[in-house]
């Protein structure tokens, strides 16, 4: 899930020097790269001898990278093949722990790879799993019903014409089975007047790939148990490409960063206390030049924060979104489905 552009052969983690920046007054320790992907920040860290990376990925095409890094950096460097909501499984006990990084977005290995089907352009049946999955787009797009398809297209994509091709998607699939070229083919149908710059298919497809990784409870849950791991002065660095994710990531530094008073005409409570410094409340973008060269880094974004207590209650981050994870548990109906078919 590392957000790097192949050209000529090289990967160009985003934003790798600003994030280098960040942690290197952190360097002589380990840090969790939860998105190991190219390995393009775990390569930036592990230059420092004195550092050891725990890198995560779901993926388990990244093994080719994977013994790359173990050859060469050794014990300074670890695998695990698991989600990164998972983190809290991770047996760091004689670990120095000093930063726990996200990068959320895809590689171009991902988005090429015909198997995933993560680009418009794929052929054939759906898919976009990207690791330790249990149903795919294509189970998605053929079995949920209209209702609960346009919830996904609206609030994962936030796809205006969501209801209309979720529709048409039901329509059709009474006489074939929708591959790839299908969904592309109804959705340019009922978007040909589209004006944005981006194709008619991205939020749809981004919406998909969200529901069938179950991303927005990855992201949530993920966040959560890195704070538990970290130790006070530990970080947590987020680099997110999407509105839901960036929504996300924002509220969480943000809310428990500050100390929350009912009226702005009582003293500040001394009941309550922050769990991070945010040390900067604007997220930290791509210069022109990296833009420049890497076109898909323009939408990234950076945030951070210090953990500075040792424990909160998080019951209303989850609260907060809600919502969006009451439309990831529709995938429920989905493996009841798959279950009887398999039974």
């Amino acid at each position: 899930m590392n957000a790097t552009v192949k050209l000529e052969k090289k990967h160009f983690p985003v934003l790798l020097n600003e994030l280098n920046s960040i942690i290197s007054p952190l360097y002589s320790g380990t840090f969790i790269d939860c998105t190991f992907g190219q390995g393009g920040y775990t390569n930036q860290i592990l230059k420092n001898k004195n550092n050891k990376v725990i890198a995560l990925d779901r993926d388990k095409k990244t093994s080719i990278n994977v013994l790359n890094f173990q050859n060469k950096f050794k014990n300074n460097f670890l695998f695990k093949n698991i989600k990164f909501s998972k983190i809290n499984t991770l047996n760091l006990e004689n670990e120095k722990l000093k930063a726990v990084i996200f990068d959320l977005g895809y590689s171009t290995n991902q988005i090429q790879d015909p198997d995933k089907g993560l680009s418009f352009s794929s052929k054939g049946k759906l898919n976009m799993q990207l690791g330790l999955n249990e149903f795919s787009a294509h189970d998605v797009i053929n079995k949920l019903n209209s209702k609960d398809l346009e919830k996904i297209f609206k609030y994962f994509g936030e796809e205006n014409k969501s209801k209309i091709i979720s529709k048409k998607i039901c329509q059709m699939r009474k006489n074939k089975i929708i591959q790839t070229e299908d969904l592309v083919k109804i959705i340019n149908k009922i978007k040909f007047n589209n004006k944005s710059k981006i194709h008619n298919s991205t939020k749809i497809f981004q919406s998909l790939r969200i529901f069938v990784n179950n991303e927005v409870s990855e992201l949530i849950y993920g966040l959560i148990n890195a704070f538990n791991l970290l130790p006070v002065g530990g970080m947590i660095v987020v680099v997110s490409f999407q509105s839901i994710e960036d929504r996300i990531v924002k509220y969480f530094f943000k809310n428990y960063s500050e100390i929350k008073n009912p009226s702005r005409y009582l003293p500040k409570r001394s009941d309550e206390i922050a769990l991070f410094d945010q040390v900067k409340s604007k997220p930290i973008v791509p210069s022109k030049k990296e833009k420049k060269i890497n076109p898909p880094s323009r939408s990234a974004k950076l945030r951070y924060a210090i953990k500075i207590n040792k424990s909160g209650d998080f019951t209303e981050f989850i609260k907060k979104f809600q919502n969006l994870l009451d439309i990831e548990n529709l995938s429920k109906k989905l493996w009841k489905s798959l279950y009887l078919l398999l039974y």
